[in-house]
């Protein structure tokens, strides 16, 4: 019964992360995640939004303000266009603007991770999940 009643609940909630999805200013048709980080950024910014962090339309305008900025600075074929780079930055707007994070101290965490070297833990196991959803 319990197992019924999970189901039920994971089809509900890939339904409303879909239609949230399906809202947004897609650079294309594929919504394929290349890497884990962009996975997670996704992850991020709907589960702020569903806890109730902030107003789905306003990431939307975040979202939609970071692409414009990087469209009216950038070439639109240019090599450094990354949709899931404009999700971080919209997360970060809303978060911010809303007082759930502090922009300095977001900043020199983002600094100190950048300036680690990539394999600074490749000798310990990690355990996080790279799925929204494992049991698929």
């Amino acid at each position: 019964m319990t197992g019924a009643v999970s189901q039920s609940g994971a089809d509900g909630r890939r339904d409303k992360v879909d239609g949230l999805v399906r809202s947004l200013p897609l650079a294309s048709d594929d919504m394929a995640f290349d890497e884990p980080w962009q996975l997670r950024a996704f992850a991020l910014a709907v589960a702020a939004h569903t806890s109730g962090q902030y107003e789905w339309s306003d990431f939307q305008a975040a979202l939609i303000a970071s692409i414009k900025d990087w469209e009216s600075a950038n070439d639109a074929a240019a090599e450094s266009w990354s949709y899931f780079e404009h999700w971080v930055n919209a997360v970060e707007t809303v978060l911010s603007n809303n007082d759930l994070v502090d922009r300095g101290t977001l900043d020199a965490r983002v600094r100190d991770a950048l300036d680690a070297p990539p394999n600074r833990n490749h000798h310990e196991p990690h355990y996080e999940p790279v799925a929204v959803d494992p049991g698929v």
